[in-house]
């Protein structure tokens, strides 16, 4: 065995004491880090010198305190050195082993993409022991990954899981570099560790995350953990199969793509995965083929938790709708041909399948994980001799391809490539200020926005008119008198999805029955079943569709039926929609309006379910824009603005619809109809425009004695106390919030300080409550003078009569004015 090579201590603290320190350990601002003690800064430089100094060293060498790396590595040279070639040397262009596909010059060209992995996890490590390296997930004994995306076309979209080094090295290396000069290898190596030191010029998150991803490399950045990215993938699969029908649209790769998405074996049992696997056989079920490959990679281990002997294996093969395929994942001839047939199948039969691969985890769940304390030493031996580099090695000698030395000159080779990258991105800057970390999340151009619905506005009354007429049945929505709110919004999505050929609305009930309450009456009919479609009733999946969709080039616009319903599914939004942009620095993006029917006040059907109030956790995910019509003038521009944010901008969007005045038509009195509104005609669109960001306010008498805010319900509510109070000889500005985030708070800080008094009237709950983050932004925004606050009660919404006692009415609302008038 090679032992590793230790330099004397006291000869590398004299060297790291001769070393100008603000050259090889300077922090973001030449402090070294912000280390003080000089024995901790000297051994940062230890740590250099060790690559640096000694380039010739075996990596164990500068594994120096980290010894089941460093293990790692001794195995890997004593298992290779004991192999032994055949007397004959074969030619390259052989198969590895009879009946193979896989020649032994793809080997060799695999073998690097293996090494360059393995190497990867070693420095990862490495910076990790200094605090330089911030992410250690590594990608060893999942290696035989490389022959997946070898039996892939470069174009195929690909979200991958966590351990896919491999799979990344051989996707980089495919495409031809800049620089020719530069070697391939060793530039996928820089693209990953830029992503573990935090490197801002790492190329799809920007340092933002490490992720495996690249814009041109087709791998989307799988932004969540735990299986949230595959009800994406399902999405593009949708994507892929639905786009060749749909007059003038087209996504970002061949006609003959699949879409990969590969995940661990504990991941089967996560709710994100079921969906998934669920959703996938229920098209396959219903004649909607996707062209998808699922590629689970089982190492029998979630964390520390073992995966019970059987279970997984049994769980994919169960799945209705999916052809199975296995493998044994560290034999690189054996995956490499069953990912090819398996990818073979999929891309012409246009139909999902599952390649489940068996493979080893290796030096533990991530840096800090002792395996020692939860697995016995014969399990992570077997495991060891299982390491997928010694069995492509196998493959490669005793094959007649190469020699044990060729082998580990080569190993050596890479490794002194992927050290020396390591050290060179220890000095490239990182995210210096939270606007440059922000700066992707969710990008706003207003002007293109207003000049996009301008344009759409053009097309309606010019060429795309006869064509409108004949979607209206004739009768164009503004020739139809005031309309209600449920009626402006269905007219608005008939001109969204006339002006804009990959809009697709899809949810539950909404395509056959028009939705609960009527709202997408006859669109199916104005737009056939291929753009306007019932889904399974799952939330889960029918987002993301919505993701999938998006990336894709479309414009989903699902509906989910309640805003109960969301919570079943709104780490789709939090973790995978509204971050997409932020871990891709823009390079993709899913552009979306959700459409979410929800709030309290419906008088005759009620209980938690359908009369939520509370919208807490849209309002906590960064970048998500949350916009809330009240009265039918203002449903049909926001929405608008809503399609055309997503449409420019990638924004994703929650339209969060009141039920309760959906069909309300009078404010004051009834039969006064003046909760109605006529719908602009497309030559007004761009007068009414309503830019993301900015409130309405109502004027009420004189308007200078209480400043009333609200949205949603309380709008109606708080016009009606507004003219009670005018009726006392009391002014009043009623401001209409409309968008919940971002919070209008110009506008807000504006109105209040007009009166100088500011009673807020929230539906949502007192804890969590929309009237929280508006007293916040009064208090930031300078305002001074009283403010008052009343909400809803800390109760889910009960059944019957007993709603009003835990939600605000118009009593509650009078008293806190007059509260305030008293002052």
């Amino acid at each position: 065995m090679q032992q590793a090579v230790t330099a004397p201590a006291d000869e590398l603290l004299g060297l790291a004491r001769d070393v100008t320190h603000d050259r090889l350990v300077p922090g973001p601002n030449g402090d070294h880090g912000g280390v003080h003690d000089p024995e901790v800064l000297h051994g940062r430089v230890i740590h250099r010198l060790v690559g640096a100094r000694w380039r010739g060293w075996p990596w164990s060498a500068m594994l120096v305190r980290v010894t089941t790396p460093q293990h790692l590595d001794e195995r890997f040279r004593d298992a290779v050195s004991a192999l032994r070639p055949p007397g004959t040397p074969r030619a390259s262009g052989e198969p590895v082993r009879a009946g193979s596909a896989l020649t032994g010059q793809r080997a060799r060209e695999l073998f690097d993409a293996q090494l360059t992995s393995r190497h990867l996890d070693l420095a990862a490590r490495w910076l990790r022991s200094f605090n330089e390296g911030f992410y250690t997930i590594g990608s060893s004994g999942h290696e035989g990954n490389a022959a997946v995306a070898a039996a892939l076309d470069p174009g195929d979209p690909a979200l991958l899981h966590y351990r896919s080094g491999a799979f990344y090295c051989v996707r980089a290396v495919a495409v031809p570099a800049s620089d020719p000069d530069l070697d391939p290898h060793a530039e996928a190596a820089r693209d990953v560790l830029r992503g573990v030191v935090a490197s801002a010029a790492e190329p799809i998150s920007g340092g933002r995350h490490k992720v495996f991803g690249r814009a041109d490399l087709q791998i989307i950045p799988a932004t969540s953990t735990i299986a949230s990215h595959l009800p994406r993938a399902v999405g593009i699969g949708y994507a892929l199969s639905a786009a060749p029908g749909l007059r003038g649209v087209s996504t970002p790769w061949p006609d003959d793509a699949i879409v990969v998405a590969s995940f661990g074996d504990a991941s089967v049992n996560h709710a994100t995965a079921t969906a998934a696997l669920n959703t996938t056989g229920y098209f396959e079920h219903t004649g909607r083929h996707l062209p998808l490959l699922l590629v689970c990679e089982d190492n029998g281990w979630g964390i520390s938790v073992a995966s019970p002997e059987g279970w997984v294996a049994e769980t994919l093969q169960s799945r209705p709708g999916l052809r199975y395929f296995a493998a044994d994942g560290t034999d690189l001839a054996a995956t490499y041909d069953t990912a090819r047939e398996a990818a073979g199948w999929v891309r012409k039969q246009r139909r999902p399948a599952i390649l489940h691969l068996s493979v080893v985890r290796l030096m533990g769940h991530a840096g800090a994980d002792a395996e020692v304390a939860y697995r016995s030493g014969d399990d992570i031996a077997r495991d060891l001799d299982r390491d997928p580099l010694v069995g492509t090695a196998r493959l490669l000698i005793e094959g007649g391809f190469a020699t044990p030395d060729d082998l580990i000159t080569r190993y050596d080779e890479l490794g002194w490539q992927v050290r020396k990258v390591a050290e060179e991105v220890l000095s490239e800057p990182k995210l210096a200020s939270a606007a440059e970390v922000a700066a992707p999340l969710a990008p706003r151009r207003p002007l293109r926005v207003s000049r996009h619905i301008t344009d759409a506005a053009t097309r309606a009354s010019g060429a795309g008119s006869a064509a409108r007429a004949t979607a209206f049945g004739g009768k164009l929505p503004e020739h139809s008198g005031p309309l209600t709110l449920a009626q402006a919004i269905n007219a608005t999505l008939t001109d969204a999805l006339l002006s804009t050929p990959g809009a697709l609305l899809f949810g539950e009930d909404v395509a056959a029955k028009g939705g609960v309450y009527g709202v997408t009456k006859n669109l199916r009919d104005r737009f056939g079943a291929g753009r306007v479609f019932d889904t399974l009733l799952d939330e889960t999946s029918l987002l993301g569709l919505a993701l999938g969709t998006g990336l894709a080039g479309l414009l989903p616009i699902p509906e989910i039926q309640y805003l109960a319903y969301l919570h079943n599914a709104e780490d789709q939004l939090r973790g995978e929609a509204a971050t997409m942009q932020f871990f891709s620095k823009g390079a993709f993006r899913n552009p979306m309006v959700v459409r979410v029917a929800g709030l309290a006040y419906q008088q005759s059907f009620g209980g938690h379910f359908h009369n939520e109030n509370s919208v807490a956790v849209l309002r906590d995910v960064p970048g998500l824009v949350l916009a809330v019509p009240s009265r039918p003038a203002d449903a049909a521009p926001l929405l608008r603005s809503c399609l055309a944010a997503a449409a420019v901008d990638g924004t994703v969007s929650v339209f969060l619809e009141p039920i309760a005045l959906y069909h309300t038509r009078d404010l004051y009195q009834p039969g006064d109809n003046d909760w109605l509104a006529p719908y602009a005609p497309p030559g007004e669109w761009a007068g009414v425009h309503i830019p993301i960001g900015r409130a309405r306010t109502y004027p009420v008498g004189s308007a200078e004695d209480v400043t009333i805010v609200t949205f949603g319900n309380g709008v109606r509510m708080s016009l009606r106390v507004a003219a009670q109070l005018a009726a006392q000889g009391y002014g009043s500005r009623v401001v209409d919030l409309r968008w919940l985030s971002p919070l209008p708070v110009a506008d807000l800080v504006r109105e209040a300080s007009a009166t100088g008094r500011v009673l807020i009237v929230d539906e949502t709950r007192r804890s969590g409550g929309v009237g929280e983050g508006i007293l916040a932004a009064l208090v930031d925004g300078g305002f001074v003078g009283a403010a008052r606050r009343i909400a809803s009660v800390d109760s889910p919404v009960p059944l019957g009569p007993a709603a009003q006692q835990v939600l605000i009415g118009e009593d509650a609302i009078t008293q806190g004015a007059h509260a305030l008038l008293a002052r």
